[in-house]
């Protein structure tokens, strides 16, 4: 076979490599194990088991640890059970914006619930989540995260109405 083939060949195949890592097309479907709090769940999806932590949220702790449960917290994990429970399947797709794994080695991600519905979107709505900008960068669909936050708090829900908004104060 001629070199340029070759080199034509391998510069295709990078290309491909590094075109898949923009947009929002690189993502995986995985099967909800368990909910570890209302923004990090337990996922598994071809004989691997991995943390997953929703992009762009934040919703009050319950299991940091030196910290205590803050208000809102229970509640939060509570909604995100009842939203992908154990067996559900979803999609998860990272941000090309972002890190693909956190300084704990959970997978960064938006998980897709059945019927296209956005985790994030859900638990921003329902009040028990506020937008959550990481270093200044903030996360590709951040205009329509801030979107479900303003629903959620205009509505006077979750922790806007439990907590009067102080997504971090302790119980």
């Amino acid at each position: 076979m001629r070199p340029w083939i070759l080199i034509a060949a391998a510069a295709l195949v990078a290309a491909v490599i590094l075109l898949r890592g923009g947009g929002h097309a690189d993502g995986m479907n995985a099967r909800v194990l368990r909910d570890v709090d209302g923004d990090t769940l337990l996922a598994g999806s071809g004989g691997r088991r991995f943390y997953v932590r929703l992009l762009g949220i934040d919703t009050p702790e319950t299991h940091r640890p030196g910290r205590p449960v803050e208000c809102g917290g229970p509640e939060a994990s509570a909604h995100m059970r009842r939203l992908a429970p154990p067996g559900t399947r979803v999609r998860l797709e990272t941000d090309p914006t972002q890190d693909r794994v956190d300084r704990y080695g959970r997978l960064l991600a938006y998980v897709w619930l059945p019927g296209g519905r956005l985790l994030e979107d859900e638990q921003l709505r329902s009040g028990w989540a506020e937008s959550y900008v990481f270093e200044g960068r903030p996360v590709s669909r951040y205009s329509r995260l801030l979107a479900s936050e303003r629903a959620g708090r205009s509505a006077r829900r979750g922790v806007w109405a439990r907590c009067a908004g102080r997504f971090h104060s302790a119980l």
